[in-house]
This record gives structure tokens, sequence and C-alpha cells, in this order.
């Protein structure tokens, strides 16, 4: 793997502390991700040196948490964590020590989360510095908490959280005893803010892993807790006619395998949910042997509009997320409806969106993508006028032929637009021709009364 400049960047970084008589190493997760041949996304730089002595070394310093020694040094256009070498006292809210005392690398890994998070590598001298573990668990694809699991959790609920995200990105095992704290702390994790928790989530829910991301957080007791919307429609069966894959967990683990693995989270969020009404409107009906789950999709936008909230999402992307849970079950209608109605639906801004939703969610259920053939075909069809077209007349218009404000209008307007998105009339000579039978017409019924 050929060096990129971030890379150059945080050599440098090492090479001016070294120069100036200190200790310095990359950390974390760039070292793990380095020794699994994956390009890291960030460096992180530990040292024996003080925050005061970095600020001195680095022209641009943001001293976003100096006090625990924690400095973020500037380059151009990039940004490096440098953190003096630490170890933590009592945390008592879960997240933050009651003191930081700097010291050697030796308590700074061991107060880490993870022993595959706690290595330490010398760019200089092309030197791994392992004092927890953390090389042979890389290779044999675990994580483990350093130390006492509970301890480390206890040190920070969210790492409960992370320990899933790490199984689930690298394809990893969690340790068995880490596993078990994870278990038995698994209500923890409600102590812990809803941003937090978000972000998390975000990166946890990104293809390809997302499947067993969701399976992870399912085994260790933490989806209950964060998402007890998803975690009741474990065990909610459908009917076998149009899911033979089962229950609607079943359906929802399904197309989260199958997401394409450039999904947005918008899209994700959506397969996610889309579903996620069903456990409350499910009815069985003796009848016709089926299980029935009428206006679940307008159950499901309101439910995912509270989850969504409560876990701090922007507003936007509420909007578009909660569109494609609401509108979701609207495709399957495509090949019945007018064009106008066809047309108006694939103008909405998420519509891209839900007709990805619409594929995964055949795929995995019955498997027939007649409609989405359908549907790709009329959007070829439209390619030259994607948007809806502007309306031909207007109320004005309308006026000046003699209808007055009101009902009558307002159902002529709707009427010519129909007509407009149904290409029966293109031009506004046209439309203003059909205004004009609509308003003889209106003026023959009255006389006739």
């Amino acid at each position: 793997m050929c060096p990129d400049k971030k890379e150059n960047k945080a050599l440098e970084i090492v090479k001016r502390l070294k120069e100036a008589g200190f200790m310095a190493y990359w950390v974390g997760g760039c070292v793990r991700d380095l020794l699994l041949n994956r390009q890291p996304y960030d460096y992180d730089i530990a040292t024996n040196a003080v925050p005061e002595k970095v600020e001195e070394l680095f022209e641009k310093t943001i001293p976003v948490g100096k006090q625990f020694g924690v400095l973020i040094v500037v380059i151009g256009e990039d940004s490096f964590q440098v953190a003096t070498f630490r170890s933590e006292s009592e945390y008592k809210d879960g997240r933050h020590p009651e003191a930081v005392i700097f010291g050697d690398p030796v308590n700074d890994a061991k107060r880490r989360d993870f022993t595959i998070n706690g290595l330490f590598y010398d760019p200089i001298n092309k030197e791994v510095i392992d004092y927890v573990g953390g090389q042979k668990d890389l290779e044999t694809r675990i994580v483990r908490a350093i130390g006492d699991p509970e301890e480390r959790f206890n040190e920070d609920y969210l790492r409960m959280l992370r320990a899933v995200r790490f199984a689930a990105q690298l394809d990893f095992q969690i340790e068995s005893a880490t596993f078990s704290a994870i278990q038995k702390n698994a209500h923890k994790i409600k102590l812990i803010s809803a941003e937090r928790i978000r972000d998390e989530l975000l990166k946890l829910f990104m293809p390809p892993y997302a499947a067993r991301g969701i399976e992870l957080l399912k085994d260790s007791g933490l989806l209950v807790q964060i998402l007890p919307e998803i975690a009741e429609m474990i065990g909610c069966e459908q009917s076998s006619v149009y899911h033979p894959e089962g229950c609607v967990y079943t359906h929802t683990l399904r197309m989260l395998e199958r997401l394409p693995h450039n999904a947005n989270h918008i899209l994700v969020w959506s397969a996610l949910l889309h579903d996620v009404g069903k456990p409350a409107v499910a009815k069985y009906s003796k009848g016709d042997d089926k299980i029935h789950f009428y206006e679940h999709d307008v159950e499901g936008a309101e439910i995912a509009e509270r989850i969504l909230q409560r876990l701090r999402f922007p507003s936007n992307e509420i909007e578009q997320i909660v569109t494609c849970v609401r509108y979701h079950m609207q495709l399957k209608d495509a090949q019945k409806m007018k064009t106008s109605t066809l047309r108006r639906m694939m103008a909405r801004p998420t519509f891209d969106i839900e007709l990805e939703l619409h594929r995964l969610d055949c795929l995995s259920s019955h498997g027939k993508l007649d409609i989405y053939d359908y549907i790709k075909q009329k959007q070829k069809e439209y390619a030259e006028n994607p948007h809806l077209p502007n309306p031909l007349v207007d109320g004005e218009d309308l006026k000046k032929l003699g209808f007055v404000e009101g009902k009558e209008l307002g159902k002529a307007l709707y009427e010519i637009r129909e007509k407009q998105l149904s290409d029966e009339l293109k031009t506004r000579e046209q439309a203003l021709e059909y205004a004009r039978k609509l308003l003889t017409n209106k003026s023959t019924n009255q006389s006739s009364i």
C-alpha cells in the first residue's frame, strides 16, 4: 500500500516530536488498519510530550481536550489528534475520568478499549509496540477488551456498541468474556447520549456489514435497548405466499444483506425501518388463513419518525426516510396508475431511493421484479421530461374566463392538470379550450335545474 499525503504528514509529526527529544508513536485504529492492510482514515499520535510542549512545536493546534492531554495538530487541510500518554482514575459518569495522570506508553495502552486498538507503531523504525496482545488478536480475528471487560465498559458504555461495530466491520468474533460483559451491561447504553449512539449506528449499519451488525446487536442485548421497535419485529410472522423468507425481522435482515455497497444512509435506514409498523397492526384472518398488515406503511412512518427524532437525526434526513417508509407500498400499484399519478409519484425527490427500496423489498421476499422493471421502463420514456411540467393554466386564467374563486375553480384546475399529466392536453390553448367547455357545461347544468 503506497503512503498517502496524510500518512506523510503523520510521519512528520512523529519526526518533529522525536527530534525534540520525546517519544512518539502512531496509535489505535491506524495501526490496526495498517496491520490488516487497510488504508487508515485518520492517524492518531501518542507521545510523552505534554500539551504545552506540543503547542510549542507546531504552528497550529486546537486544544480540544487539553485538560486530558489531547490536542489537534493542523497541517494544511489535515488534522491529527496528538495525545499525551496517560492513565485515568475512576469514571463516575460512564464516560469521563475523574482525573488524568500523564504517564508512560504501557499504562496508556492499558487504559484503551480493545487490544486491537491498543497497539503503537514507530513509523521511523517500522516497529510495532504491543503491550496488550493486540497482534495475536488481529491474527485470530478477535475483539477483546483490554483487562477486565466490565471495567472497560464502565469507563465508557459506548464501548459496548463499538465492540459490535468493530466485529461487524472487520468480520471478527467478540471474545466470550467481552461479549458476556456486554450482555450483562447492555441496559447501561441508555445512559449514553442519543447523538453518540446515532453516530455509531450510522457506521454499524453501512454495507456490506449491516446485516451482521444488527444480528450482533440482537444477540448482545443492545438492540432491545437502543431500537426496541426493531426488536419487536423478531418473530412477527408473515404470510408465506408473499414472504417465504419468514418473519418481519428476517425479511429486513435479508434486505440489509442485499444493500448496494455504495448505499447512503437514507436508503439503509429506509430499509431498516420500512416494515417497522407491522408488529403494531398485525391481524390474523381465519377466513383466508393469512396475516394482514393493513396501513403498516402509515403506522411505520409515524414510528420511524419517533425513532429518528429520538436519535437526533437532522430534520431533512428524517423527512426523507419517513417519506420512503410512508410510500414504500405505493409502488406496487404502478402498473394500474393513471399516467398523471405515476408521473407525480416519480417526481418525488426521494423516488430513486424509494425505487431501490422496492427492488430490495421484492428480492428479499417473493423475488419478482416485474413492477420494478415496469417503472424503470417508464423512467426511460420520461427521461426527456423527468420532472412534472409547469401547469398550462392557473387560477387567474380561469377567472378571466368566468370562473369564480371557490371549489369549482379548484376542481377545474385539478382536472386540467390531470389531463395535462396524462398527455391529453399539451398546450395552453388546449387547456383554455377545455376550461371553456367546463364552464359551458356548468352553465348548462345550472340552467336545467
